[in-house]
């Protein structure tokens, strides 16, 4: 009998890839199955059709986001299988905030959650005492040139999202306009003042660019108010300067809610020629003990709540899990729909072309209402 190996695809980033790696070996000396992983940037991991990829691959490393246009297209399998229940159960009742049901769809199971993630604080422990705790202490810190904000797209969309949802006026995921238009318009409009505030190189940083200028021995920045956690920051000797992270600053009046959901999902091709074994691996990777096991420890930021409450997991990572774990649970999930990734990229093109023109809040938000009517 031939020896079965599956391929899979994830991004290019130690947090994304080498957690896979290590991970993979384990389960070929367990079950002889091996598993290859290739990479992408995160810039092509966002946007590249998932259809394509699954041509290509048996395993796949997915954004929530992509499901509405994943079950449209029929080019996964769903992982809710009949013989799986229990394992089904523990993996749900394992989750951080709303990561896995962010993989569900037509009533089915697209992806587990192995990375879990929303925007949060990050912030620089060696100069700053403790992290924000509101909005209007990141302005401060801001007129003072201490922050960075990444504004790449489709950052701007996701801090458009999280002002507006923290604020108490969550953007809709169902047909109609996006937002109230006043309510919008206000959220816009404290955009402007941050971006007028941040160096404008932000427009083109992602979280990346960011975290690497702010553990820069030389960095005069000290907090990213609103910007998705990388675990990686937090480990001693990962780059020369830790960073630490926290939950959001508060622009509303109910706490660290409303942060737009990120994170990533495994999921299984549809053409996979291996799709037992393949299922077989995104259940075994997705569970409890080997996310805060292996999982963690080589250097991955794991969607089991095992790994986020575990004490080893916490004391390596800076409290990381701990101390962004209010915003994970209170974070908002982006609309899913077929036609939403396009959208994503639209609605952000249009927030920065608005942030840097000078353009109306009323404006740039009938349009955002529009694109996103339109998207359906």
């Amino acid at each position: 009998m031939s020896k079965v190996t599956l391929k899979g695809m994830t991004w290019s980033h130690p947090r994304g890839y080498d957690p896979m790696v290590a991970c993979s070996e384990l389960f070929e000396a367990e079950t002889g199955i091996a598993v290859h992983w290739e990479k992408r940037s995160l810039q092509d991991f966002e946007t590249y059709p998932v259809e394509g990829l699954a041509r290509a691959y048996d395993l796949i490393v997915i954004d929530h986001p992509h499901v509405g246009q994943i079950t449209h297209e029929k080019c996964l399998l769903p992982l809710d299988v009949t013989d799986r229940a229990d394992e089904q159960k523990a993996l749900a009742a394992g989750s951080v905030g709303a990561s896995y049901p962010s993989y569900n769809a037509e009533g089915r199971q697209w992806g587990f959650p192995v990375d879990a993630a929303t925007q949060v604080q990050a912030y620089r422990p060696d100069r700053l005492a403790k992290p924000a705790a509101t909005w209007a202490e990141v302005v401060s810190l801001a007129r003072e040139g201490r922050v960075l904000l990444p504004l790449r797209p489709p950052h701007t969309l996701m801090t458009f999202y999280t002002l507006s949802a923290n604020r108490g006026h969550p953007c809709r995921v169902d047909p109609g306009q996006l937002i109230e238009p006043a309510a919008g318009a206000e959220t816009f409009e404290m955009m402007r003042e941050i971006a007028s505030l941040v160096d404008p190189a932000c427009f083109d940083m992602d979280p990346i660019a960011i975290f690497e200028e702010m553990s820069s021995p030389d960095s005069r920045i000290d907090c990213a108010p609103l910007i998705y956690g990388y675990v990686s920051y937090s480990i001693s000797g990962f780059r020369d300067r830790l960073l630490q992270f926290a939950d959001i600053p508060v622009a509303g009046s109910r706490g660290p809610i409303g942060s737009a959901l990120g994170g990533t999902g495994i999921a299984v091709s549809a053409f996979s020629k291996s799709p037992k074994e393949a299922i077989d691996f995104a259940y075994w990777i997705a569970s409890g003990p080997i996310q805060r096991g292996l999982y963690a420890s080589a250097g991955g930021q794991p969607g089991h709540s095992d790994a986020w409450e575990d004490d080893t997991v916490n004391q390596h990572a800076s409290e990381f899990y701990r101390a962004t774990r209010a915003t994970l649970d209170g974070a908002w999930v982006r609309p899913r729909h077929n036609g939403y990734m396009a959208f994503q990229q639209q609605a952000s093109d249009r927030i920065n072309a608005g942030l840097q023109e000078g353009e109306a809040a009323r404006q740039v938000v009938a349009d955002l209402n529009k694109m996103f009517a339109n998207s359906f």
